[in-house]
């Protein structure tokens, strides 16, 4: 709320390099306790590839397919194009957009390495916290094993890495959606005539609305015992994000649509959703299919979350293309506002003069700050362990160093060859 955009990218930023660093040691450590990957493909509990409660073969390659559909238009539409506006030019964006492309290629083996050992070490480690979680124990497998294999003093840092990486969406949407409300609702329809300070003190206070509205969702989501966090994030993000994402991607692609196409299509997806949900069950599909018994929970759960992908691809995807049909050219200002975005849209983005020395100045302090907490995390080395636990604070430890110093020596080697170049 008080350090806007730039607060957010600069805290985001230190975030990752601490969640980096955690996991990629976890995820060493996960492979050295099962004894190499050959043994965990020998040793994991499963009879197969699809894992347990799963009967059909084919919903498990479809869930695959349709999720990944799912995540190409959860990542590539106008509203989250934001992401990019951090970077000074479109050399840099279009870099940083291949760097997570890549990155995400080799993440999620890191990521769900240590859960994975987990389930062949400690079968009961779904169970482990189920006086506190209820049916979400299973959640907490990640903190099963750091608890049982990391040295004492990981937890902590665990937990600081857990709640940044919440940190790291919750903040840029809050930022965002802060925005986008000021920009596109209150400044030209309800004040016109606000002043830049006006507008920063509006999208503060909108901020912090937004926040309270997340804090009571995610109480009541809690309340939900018997949901796991993974299918509550997945049902939200496709029976409540998909109808809003649809004319978002479709948009980029297809332009000749009435102004009224967006709204219409959202309303749509929402009855979609509602559909989905209460109407086309898995229950009812099944009995229309002939299964006895039913689907298992898990089959259940992967058939909604599909059910939800497909009915907006097909009828809220439809319903925008079909909009096309009442499109009329628009005229006078209205025509010269399309233009003018689609011309933003299109022009690639070069560095501004002066942009230099603001990204130095950017650099120097996100440098300072992560050599902060590099000396934070580096003085757990001080807490009893054997020495390979102390060895893995080092690593974290150095690994936040490391990226300090770097930005901090490149802030001074750019000021250095600026210098240079006007003398």
């Amino acid at each position: 709320m008080i350090g806007g955009s730039w607060g957010v990218v600069a805290s985001d930023f230190v975030q990752m390099v601490v969640i980096m660093a955690v996991t990629v040691v976890c995820a060493v450590a996960a492979l050295i306790k099962i004894g190499g990957p050959s043994n965990l493909i020998e040793q994991f509990p499963a009879d197969s590839i699809m894992g347990p409660n799963m009967n059909y073969p084919l919903l498990f390659v479809a869930w695959f397919i349709f999720m990944f559909v799912k995540q190409l238009q959860n990542i590539n539409n106008m509203q989250d194009s934001y992401r990019f506006l951090t970077a000074k030019d479109s050399t840099n964006a279009r870099k940083a957009a291949l760097l997570a492309f890549a990155l995400m290629l080799i993440g999620p083996a890191i990521w769900f390495m240590p859960p994975w050992v987990t389930a062949v070490l400690y079968p009961d480690a779904a169970l482990a916290h189920a006086d506190a979680l209820g049916g979400k124990a299973a959640d907490a497998v990640y903190l099963v094993f750091v608890e049982r294999v990391m040295p004492v003093g990981m937890v902590g840092l665990l937990m600081s890495a857990v709640f940044a990486a919440t940190m790291s969406s919750m903040d840029s949407g809050l930022n965002r959606n802060a925005g986008v409300f000021v920009r596109n609702f209150y400044s030209p329809i309800i004040n016109k005539n606000a002043s830049e300070k006006k507008l920063m003190r509006v999208s503060q206070g909108v901020t912090m609305v937004f926040g309270a509205l997340i804090i009571a969702v995610a109480l009541f989501i809690n309340s939900l015992r018997g949901l796991s966090l993974f299918d509550a994030m997945m049902y939200v993000s496709t029976l409540l994000q998909m109808p809003i994402l649809v004319p978002l991607f479709f948009g980029m692609f297809i332009k000749k649509t009435p102004d009224w196409a967006a709204w219409a299509t959202l309303a749509v997806g929402m009855v979609v959703s509602y559909m989905v949900s209460f109407v086309i069950t898995p229950d009812v599909i099944a009995n229309l299919l002939g299964i006895e018994g039913g689907f298992t929970s898990r089959e259940a759960s992967d058939l909604t979350v599909m059910n939800g992908i497909i009915g907006h691809l097909v009828f809220t995807g439809g319903f925008f293309c079909l909009t096309t049909k009442f499109y009329k050219e628009p005229q006078g200002e209205r025509k010269t506002e399309l233009n003018e975005f689609w011309t933003d849209v299109a022009t690639p983005v070069i560095e501004e003069e002066g942009q230099d020395a603001v990204d130095r100045q950017q650099r120097s302090m996100l440098g300072k700050l992560i050599l902060i907490f590099g000396v934070l995390v580096t003085a757990m080395v001080l807490i009893p362990n054997p020495f390979w636990g102390r060895m893995a604070f080092l690593f974290c430890g150095g690994v936040v160093l490391t990226v300090g110093a770097l930005l901090l020596k490149s802030a001074k080697e750019t000021k250095v060859l600026n210098l240079q170049t006007q003398s």
